[in-house]
């Protein structure tokens, strides 16, 4: 009979796959696994990818860190360095002591470990990732036969050290004077004690459920030496960091979230990794995974040519999905990873590819090949682009020239949005065009409209401290925010703390501070409003069923910038389900305000971010609006309405009302809709209704989501 152990040795066609970049499930061999002996004997397994070094061996605390004691045999091909070890168990720390050519030692953490050892220790931990019994399988056949276009997507982006803590109390060492680090020094002390995983899976989606969120994005999970870098500078790709706990207790978090319903994405960083010793940088004495280091952030960039280093992140996309149930993967840093010259200013230093551009062929064929295999393995898994340039057809099929994700975050929108609210209100008409500008391209690709964590450290400010205006106005600018934002066209992203206002900037070393809403009326009132306005948003599909769609947005008026005024229509399938948004992004109130509605009826006011309970003024619409028969923004019928100051209103037809016969033809409107304000008019053929999701079909510039996936590679029997 063969044994455990037999099994996890390499054989030619794995090594053939790691080669050439195609083993999509290299984590099942390389890495420590549990294993038996012939004799019967229980340890690990070993296998780690070291080319041109001299030697390899296994150390750790279960053989006294002794160098010697555990050498690892190479392959006759491949450089991968394998053996087993008896005696191992759960949890033992371990390196690879790595001798390269030159006869340096490297000690080196595992880039496939599972498992952790707690900063600031830097070895990898033996772990067994199997026996998880999972919750959550209605919820994973409810997620394959939904579609992901025509779904709820509110996010709420959390980093999980800092969304709250046990205390508030400074952690770690003080300075010789008594005193600790403060927000200024560039290493602040820890404020109170972290969650763990089992804390989260219970009080954070408790939160999320109630406030009415659909998903949690994490920052990244990844194992990561320095907490200021929030996980963007990983050393342990598939190892959940032990900061929180184990692995089996993040497969319990988001569990948790879907028992609850929540889907979870996690942040990924395939750009690259930080230039700590134990970690992927110089693995085996010179650059291996790596082949050049970024000039701004000094992280070492992913070397795409090399098949193993396409296993490796190919295979941990996959990891993620298949073994911790994740629902999305967002990617970081796509623009990063495009350009050959992204961050290069001098022109002396520029390069090209052999077609005389400067996009990263190798790169941009290891996105698409991750995001068709993706699709392959799991199609209902969301893959997300960061990418913040103009970069075409990100949320195309690979064989129409697109890149093969689902969704795109919208970097113009969040930039020129936030741009606008900055302005104080006299000088608000004059950027008027900043909100209207989105309508010209908001449906080229599936956005998601994100108020990240980026915009609210490091100088930026925290959101509501850029609004203009005294305390109230500041206060009715967020949610003027929050309303423009969710009534908008594509998905929804907001990071922890937007949602009370907090005032300071986001601390990755304290937790956000909601006791403001607990201890002031005024962010307990912006929290109420985020609630309630996510729940309209769930309950509404004119606000998502559409989202992606051109069918979904008209608009009413786009020009009236005088008023600082915007007026609009949301769609979703069904005719009854049709919504009128108005916004006023200036601080006056119009009493008897006139604006066209799309059909004759009775109107009812459904939402006012205005309404007192929100601390709001009370400028809100009771009762039955009934149509008047006089034309206006270019419809043959119109309201007269009341506009909160600096607020958005959300109309809906509730009954019929009948139409005076007409005495002679309509006059012409006396206000007209903007003449290049009607993208959504410039309607591409409708989606067919798509069985699985996938990305746009690239047919012309503006279009609704395709049914059509990227097209899946043909498998091998290893794979």
């Amino acid at each position: 009979m063969e044994s455990l152990d037999s099994t996890l040795y390499l054989s030619n066609d794995d090594l053939f796959l790691l080669a050439s970049g195609k083993w999509y499930r290299s984590y099942e061999k390389l890495g420590a696994h549990p294993a038996v002996d012939d004799d019967g004997t229980s340890g690990y397994h070993f296998a780690v990818w070291a080319p041109d070094v001299k030697s390899v061996h296994v150390i750790g605390d279960f053989n006294g860190w002794d160098e010697q004691a555990n050498p690892l045999s190479c392959s006759e091909t491949g450089g991968v360095w394998q053996g087993f070890v008896p005696g191992i168990g759960h949890e033992a720390l371990y390196k690879y002591l790595i001798e390269t050519a030159d006869g340096r030692k490297l000690y080196k953490a595992d880039p496939y470990g599972f498992y952790a050892e707690q900063i600031p220790g830097t070895a990898s931990r033996t772990f067994d990732l199997a026996g998880y019994d999972w919750a959550d399988g209605a919820y994973m056949k409810a997620r394959a036969k939904r579609d992901m276009f025509k779904e709820p997507l509110n996010i709420f982006e959390v980093h999980l050290g800092s969304w709250r803590r046990h205390g508030d109390e400074p952690q770690g060492e003080p300075r010789p004077d008594g005193t600790y680090p403060g927000p200024g020094d560039p290493f602040p002390a820890q404020r109170g004690v972290v969650y763990s995983y089992d804390d989260l899976s219970v009080e954070l989606v408790a939160y999320a459920k109630d406030m009415g969120y659909s998903h949690v994005e994490i920052m990244p999970v990844n194992e990561h030496p320095f907490d200021g870098s929030w996980g963007y500078q990983p050393t342990g790709y598939y190892a959940a960091t032990s900061r929180y706990g184990n692995p089996k207790q993040f497969m319990h978090f988001i569990d948790a979230c879907h028992e609850a319903g929540i889907g979870v994405i996690l942040d990924w960083v395939p750009g690259g990794f930080c230039a700590d010793a134990q970690g992927l940088a110089t693995f085996n004495g010179e650059m291996l995974y790596e082949h050049k280091i970024h000039p701004n952030w000094s992280t070492h960039q992913f070397d795409y040519s090399r098949g193993e280093v396409r296993s490796f992140l190919v295979s941990n996309a996959l990891f993620w999905a298949d073994l911790f149930h994740a629902d999305g993967i967002r990617m970081d840093g796509v623009s990063s990873m495009l350009y050959m010259n992204f961050g290069i200013d001098d022109p002396g230093q520029k390069r090209f590819n052999e077609k005389g551009t400067e996009e990263d062929l190798d790169a941009s064929a290891f996105i698409r090949q991750t995001n068709e295999v993706m699709g392959k393995f799991h199609p209902d898994v969301m893959m997300i682009a960061e990418e913040s340039t103009a970069w075409p057809l990100v949320t195309y099929p690979p064989e129409d020239g697109g890149l093969g994700f689902h969704f795109k975050w919208d970097m113009g929108w969040m930039n020129d949005t936030l741009h606008y609210m900055q302005t104080d209100f006299p000088w608000r008409p004059g950027n008027y065009r900043m909100l209207t500008f989105s309508s010209m391209y908001q449906f080229n690709e599936n956005f998601i409209l994100p108020l990240s964590h980026d915009e609210v450290v490091n100088g930026k400010c925290s959101l509501i401290t850029r609004m203009p205006g005294d305390y109230w106005r500041q206060f009715a600018g967020m949610r003027a925010l929050a309303f423009y934002q969710v009534t908008h066209p594509g998905g929804k992203l907001n990071f922890m703390g937007n949602e009370i206002a907090q005032f300071i900037e986001w601390r990755y070393y304290e937790g956000i501070q909601y006791f403001l809403a607990e201890q002031y009326e005024t962010h307990r009132h912006q929290q109420q409003f985020v609630r309630d306005l996510n729940r309209f948003y769930n309950d509404n599909a004119a606000l998502w069923q559409r989202a992606f769609a051109s069918e979904g947005f008209e608009w009413i008026d786009a020009d009236n910038a005088d008023q600082s005024i915007i007026s609009f229509i949301r769609r979703g399938d069904k005719p009854g389900d049709e919504l009128v948004i108005l916004i006023n992004f200036d601080v006056n109130a119009r009493e008897d305000f006139r604006m066209g509605v799309p059909e004759w009826g009775v109107y009812e006011e459904m939402f006012n971010s205005d309404d007192e309970r929100y601390g709001g003024s009370g400028v809100i619409n009771t009762g039955k609006l009934k149509c008047q028969d006089e034309p206006w923004n270019g419809r043959e019928q119109s309201l007269v309405v009341r506009v909160p100051p600096l607020g958005g209103m959300i109309l809906k037809k509730t009954g019929t009302l009948r139409r005076p016969a007409k005495k002679k033809p309509a006059a012409k409107a006396t206000k007209t809709a903007a003449k290049a304000a009607k993208p959504a008019e410039k309607a591409a053929p409708k989606k067919p209704a798509a069985k699985k999701p996938a990305a746009k079909k690239a047919t012309s510039s503006v279009k609704a989501a395709s049914s059509k996936k990227p097209a899946a590679r043909k498998t091998t029997k290893a794979e």
